[in-house]
């Protein structure tokens, strides 16, 4: 089990409160499809993922990317049972849709990127610091059925 300190759980709280789920959600995606172009292959009903300016426009990708940061929120509201909270994630993406579980990872560095670029000075070190443990943390409760 994970421990959590009150900074660390305030600060959860307070990234989840701010962020405009929509924008951070299509930005984080729209980076990970970029950066790591891999990472396409199981966005292949998406559309046009051609290049980066598609990437950006696509609305499927919005959509995704949205649903995405709103399955944060199991994480954020289940601090102390991660886990437990991405069980039936974990089964789906192992087990049905075979999603490479590095993706998990790196996305998550493409969220980091986003969140400091929306959040600025306030993602500090500290801030950073917490949002790497509590994304980790997820990304290996997405991976526990892989195991």
């Amino acid at each position: 089990m994970v421990e959590w300190t009150d900074f660390e759980r305030q600060t959860i709280a307070d990234i989840f409160g701010k962020i405009d789920y929509e924008t951070v959600g299509s930005a984080a995606l729209a980076r990970c499809l970029i950066v790591y172009p891999w990472t396409q292959r199981y966005f292949g009903n998406f559309g046009n993922l051609y290049n980066a300016s598609a990437i950006k426009i696509n609305p499927l990708i919005a959509k995704h990317g949205m649903t995405i940061i709103h399955g944060l929120d199991r994480a954020w509201k289940n601090l102390d049972n991660i886990k437990e909270a991405y069980t039936e994630l974990s089964i789906l993406h192992s087990e049905k849709i075979h999603v490479d579980p590095d993706n998990f990872r790196v996305f998550c560095d493409c969220l980091t990127i986003t969140l400091a670029a929306q959040m600025g000075a306030d993602f500090n070190a500290d801030v950073q610091a917490v949002v790497q443990k509590f994304l980790m943390v997820v990304v290996s409760a997405l991976g526990r059925q892989y195991h």
